[in-house]
């Protein structure tokens, strides 16, 4: 029996003449455009509140926990039942398919009010097969104070299908998540305080000094000299009407402000998990001279079988022969011309043939030597 195994060091998904992998936004020219004051800032104290839930799936076909390797599922179970007035002996061992054990996920919007609805997502916990088809019972969401701040329940929406038969299984997406639209009553509000007495502060997505300034003279353009002021770079004070109907109108009027952002970072992002290389408008590269080879490890395993004479009162024996060959591939040395904007550096890149495996390494080796003009960013 022979076994072949092909080892290629920067040639995972192939050669291409446009990198696969490569996500090219914001192609045109460097100049900013305008944006609205509310797409580049936020009013301090106006934030989302993360809240988190343990709660049970029924309606399962089969496809829950195996309570006997999930206890938590089992004791959560029985602590249900004992509330509706069902009272099951610990020791026993319930061997329930249709339930699954979950962890519930949900987000509070600033202003949410008592009996809104807000969206949920459930994720299983245990071992079970699959959520689709089941029903989350009424499960209490709490925030990081502990305090219970809504409660969930509602039919799941898996976005995914599979089936397994004899030894064999075909699974379609993901079945181990799902989400239920308005699947959470709010219960507790979080007072959300829209200001700090006279003023309003402001921040920032990102600090950045020079888009901040631009913020303040739209601000101060706009409604009078004075009213804006930043304290750093990333924090606008703006004097508002202390009145809370004013108040609003006046933010409303601010948040609909277009700002021309200075010009953005460049900045080359990559994920090695993935391939994937996504980059900026900004991001120029220098003259250049990039080789990269490719490295074949390729291995062959044979089993032979040796059968001494009839006569000789041997034992047969099984020896593994292997046989090793490692070839370099050819890596000739492109020169890459400078680009002074994306469309140019995405033609560079493309003349190298480089598969996005490849990518990752020449992208590293040009910004340690100092021709990639961008941070470069792994994630």
């Amino acid at each position: 029996m022979a076994r072949s195994i092909h080892t290629q060091a920067g040639k995972f998904l192939g050669r291409t003449a446009i990198v696969a992998g490569l996500a090219i936004a914001l192609l045109g020219s460097g100049q900013a455009v305008a944006e609205r004051l509310k797409d580049l800032a936020s009013v301090q104290g106006v934030r989302n509140n993360q809240l988190v839930g343990y709660g049970l799936v029924v309606g399962l076909d089969g496809s829950g926990d195996q309570t006997t390797q999930t206890p938590f599922t089992t004791q959560s179970i029985i602590n249900m039942l004992a509330q509706l007035g069902t009272t099951l002996p610990t020791t026993q061992s319930l061997q329930l398919k249709n339930v699954a054990a979950v962890m519930v996920t949900a987000i509070l919007p600033p202003f949410a009010r008592t009996g809104q609805q807000i969206d949920i997502t459930v994720s299983s916990m245990g071992n079970a097969k699959s959520l689709r088809g089941g029903t989350l019972v009424m499960t209490p969401l709490k925030g990081a104070d502990g305090q219970i701040y809504a409660q969930a329940q509602g039919n799941l929406l898996v976005g995914g299908a599979g089936a397994a038969s004899a030894g064999s299984k075909v699974v379609v997406n993901h079945l181990l998540a799902g989400r239920v639209v308005g699947g959470a009553t709010v219960e507790r509000e979080v007072p959300t305080a829209l200001g700090q007495g006279p003023f309003v502060h402001y921040e920032m997505a990102t600090t950045d000094f020079g888009t901040t300034q631009r913020v303040v003279e739209a601000i101060n353009r706009e409604i009078g000299p004075g009213t804006a002021q930043a304290i750093d770079g990333r924090l606008v004070r703006v004097a508002a009407p202390e009145d809370a109907n004013s108040r609003v109108a006046f933010l409303g009027r601010l948040e609909s402000l277009d700002v021309r952002p200075t010009k953005t970072v460049a900045k080359v992002i990559i994920n090695p998990r993935t391939g994937s290389v996504v980059m900026n408008q900004t991001v120029t590269i220098d003259s250049c001279a990039v080789a990269h080879g490719n490295l074949s490890v390729i291995i062959n395993t044979e089993q032979k079988v040796s059968q001494p004479n009839t006569l000789a009162g041997g034992q047969t024996v099984t020896t593994t022969q292997s046989e090793i060959d490692i070839k370099q591939g050819g890596g000739s040395l492109i020169q890459l011309k400078a680009g002074v904007n994306l469309a140019e550096v995405v033609k560079a890149i493309n003349a190298l043939g480089a598969g996005p495996q490849d990518l990752l390494s020449i992208l590293q080796s040009m910004k340690a030597a100092g021709a990639l003009r961008a941070e470069l960013e792994i994630i």
